[in-house]
């Protein structure tokens, strides 16, 4: 029965039990933050504007998240996976933040894409700029949905991408699979958990999770080729921000903020905009993700040769400091 739960010949827990204890402990954690922080702030909260206290208890939601994810990861990592955290892809370099730096641009640019065909085709009507909210000037109205994308754009792919695949990958090695083919479908696999995880948003489909699996494929697309979070959490940040807080679209069924550069008003045909769930769940978004898959592509290409599945996320080395 011991080989059920311990892998004898890499002296640790196998991976789906690694796992479970992962996800039990995420819990334990954020209940425990969750909790003090809620008695904490709830008499703050209830003198500010309902607007205002939504902003911020999303980004107080966001640090809780964060902390708790983080915290599940670094002591599961230490205890059970036994690797360190850097190994869920950070090993921080100047290639790493050219690759983050990149995500961040390549968000930004395929969604300025979708704003400018939408309004070229009078899909979308501006109907306000520099929305804000609360009483306070714009700059300082953003920073709040700012901060709290930058935290779900790190603990959604530190959670999926990071733990997740890897840990899946490595349980699916040598299955009858060598490790590029259990990289790849653990990447499927995480992917399709990351379309069902948004299934409960407001205004989804089936049509809206297909598609966010879609998008999964896309946002892992950079660790699936390079083992590293860089590019995944640049573009997840940068791709949620600009989707909402600068263009003013749902993002995945949630009107997410008030502050917002732009203010529109939707219309256009849903089978491509996306309708209420926002362009995540369009054809035009999935244009704008072949779009952005063939240039991360070029750039993983340019910048590290030649383009194959990064095998050694699916290698478990004992006593290594990289992945």
């Amino acid at each position: 029965m011991t080989g059920v739960f311990w892998n004898r010949s890499e002296e640790r827990p196998r991976a789906g039990w690694r796992m479970l204890i992962f996800g039990l402990l995420l819990f334990i954690l954020s209940t425990l933050l969750l909790t003090p922080l809620f008695l904490a702030t709830d008499p703050l909260l209830a003198r500010l504007s309902r607007a205002l206290a939504l902003e911020i208890s999303r980004s107080f939601d966001g640090l809780i998240t964060t902390l708790s994810i983080t915290g599940a990861a670094a002591l599961t990592g230490w205890l059970l996976d036994r690797r360190p955290f850097a190994n869920f892809g950070f090993h921080l370099s100047q290639r790493w933040w050219l690759d983050f730096g990149f995500g961040l641009a390549l968000g930004g640019v395929l969604m300025a894409g979708i704003f400018g065909v939408e309004l070229a085709l009078g899909w979308v009507t501006v109907t306000e700029v520099w929305r804000s909210v609360g009483g306070f000037s714009f700059p300082v109205a953003i920073l709040i949905p700012a901060i709290a994308f930058l935290f779900v754009g790190y603990y959604e792919e530190l959670l999926v991408r990071g733990y997740l695949l890897r840990n899946l990958a490595e349980g699916l090695n040598g299955h009858r699979l060598d490790s590029r083919w259990a990289v790849t479908i653990a990447w499927l696999l995480t992917s399709a958990l990351f379309g069902f995880l948004h299934a409960g948003n407001p205004n989804a489909t089936f049509i809206s999770s297909f598609n966010i699996g879609l998008a999964g494929l896309f946002l892992g697309l950079g660790i699936l080729l390079t083992g590293e979070l860089a590019i995944p959490i640049g573009l997840h940040i940068a791709w949620n921000f600009f989707q909402g807080n600068v263009f003013g679209f749902p993002v995945s069924g949630l009107r997410v903020s008030e502050a917002t550069a732009i203010a529109i008003q939707q219309s256009g045909p849903p089978l491509w905009t996306g309708g209420a769930f926002g362009p995540e769940a369009g054809l035009i978004g999935l244009i704008a993700i072949a779009v952005g898959s063939g240039l991360a592509l070029l750039w993983v290409r340019w910048r590290r040769g030649p383009i194959a599945v990064h095998a050694p996320f699916a290698e478990y080395r004992q006593n290594t400091q990289r992945g």
